[in-house]
């Protein structure tokens, strides 16, 4: 079954987010934690929890992913800006501890010419402080196209973070297709090089979600611009491939297109009728 959602805005509570998902033929979603420049969460609504815990088995919405907002840089220059994204996590992962299976998604920040080295350790020195054996939450570094001075532009720099983790268990990576693809990974000519590459240096067992974007760039541009499903340079065929792929296939796929919840919708429905061909008997 092909476990597929899109991004949806978390203002008006889990429930909500539930049967918007529901509604465009989704099962299952993403969100961001807060507002995604930053700021304060709300206020943890544990009755909406509960009833979104029961809406959500009811109709089989299953491992949802929650995404840090965008200004949290780990690496940061500004210690209070390292302070912030400390601080954002930890609080991040304990409201997330009352959601059963989720993931927590971020992306692991620029060093802002500092260098990799200083990057690698500022991140993982983040990590180490906030989890711990009682986490319950997974959390994912995501694939970055490699603007500036982004770490994760590479699976290597991705492992760099990884092996410098001490509860690495804990830990796992979200594949975005228009970040790897920008970042010079070519899924679409190569995807069995790609994921091949992937497991020597990152093990596929990591691989915990996929951010399913089509790019408005060219290959390698390490611009960073998300297109509708079909309509960019990946196209519809690799994605389909992409959700078919046989060590891909049963991870959680979520769409973060330029679209509203009816374009959402429409993207869903094509990709569920190729993975259903897919599926059937020659």
């Amino acid at each position: 079954m092909l476990r597929i959602g899109c991004h949806l805005s978390s203002s008006r509570g889990f429930l909500a987010m539930g049967k918007d998902a529901v509604k465009i033929g989704a099962n299952t979603f993403q969100f961001f934690t807060r507002n995604p420049r930053g700021g304060k969460a709300k206020e943890l609504d544990l009755k909406d929890l509960e009833a979104y815990v029961v809406f959500a088995k009811e109709h089989g919405i299953a491992q949802i992913l929650a995404h840090a907002p965008y200004t949290l840089n780990a690496c940061s220059k500004d210690e209070g800006l390292r302070n912030f994204a400390k601080e954002t996590m930890a609080d991040d992962l304990f409201r997330l501890s009352h959601l059963p299976e989720s993931m927590y998604n971020f992306h692991p920040g620029s060093h802002v010419q500092q260098g990799l080295g200083v990057g690698v350790s500022y991140i993982s020195g983040m990590l180490n402080e906030i989890l711990t054996p009682e986490t319950k939450t997974t959390v994912l570094l995501e694939t970055m196209a490699g603007k500036g001075s982004e770490v994760g532009r590479s699976f290597d720099e991705l492992r760099q973070i990884l092996e410098r983790v001490e509860l690495s268990e804990k830990m796992g990576v979200c594949l975005d297709t228009c970040h790897v693809y920008d970042a010079g990974y070519d899924i679409v000519h190569e995807l069995e090089l790609v994921l091949k590459e992937f497991d020597e240096i990152l093990g596929l067992e990591r691989l915990k979600a996929i951010h399913l974007n089509d790019s408005k760039n060219p290959f390698a541009s390490h611009k960073d611009r998300h297109e509708k499903i079909g309509q960019g340079s990946i196209g519809l065929e690799a994605m389909a491939a992409i959700i078919n792929h046989p060590k891909l296939r049963q991870l959680p796929f979520f769409l973060e297109t330029p679209n509203e919840l009816p374009g959402y919708a429409e993207e869903i429905a094509l990709l569920r009728s190729r993975y259903e061909e897919a599926d059937e008997e020659p």
